[in-house]
């Protein structure tokens, strides 16, 4: 969930190759950009829309940001 220019939970947890939905609660794009290497990167999610990415399938902890508001960040954690 983005809410508020924050990511809702900062920290999630998930099994590799869990699908992720992201909700865009705010009426700003915003991005979900694995910091490293971009394993995972959303794109731009309009204000009010949804969508879907897949986990990593390497264990591990992966940070990311919106790369729209480099100030909003997160970590995914696969176990």
């Amino acid at each position: 969930m983005i809410e508020n220019f924050t990511f809702s939970p900062a920290n999630l947890k998930v099994r590799p190759g869990t699908k992720v939905t992201v909700v865009n609660r705010d009426s700003a794009a915003h991005t979900v950009t694995a910091t490293r290497d971009k394993v995972f990167d959303t794109g731009n999610i309009t204000g009010g829309a949804t969508t879907t990415f897949t986990a990593p399938p390497t264990p591990g902890s992966y940070s990311y940001l919106c790369t729209l508001h480099p100030n909003m960040k997160g970590t995914l954690t696969v176990t």
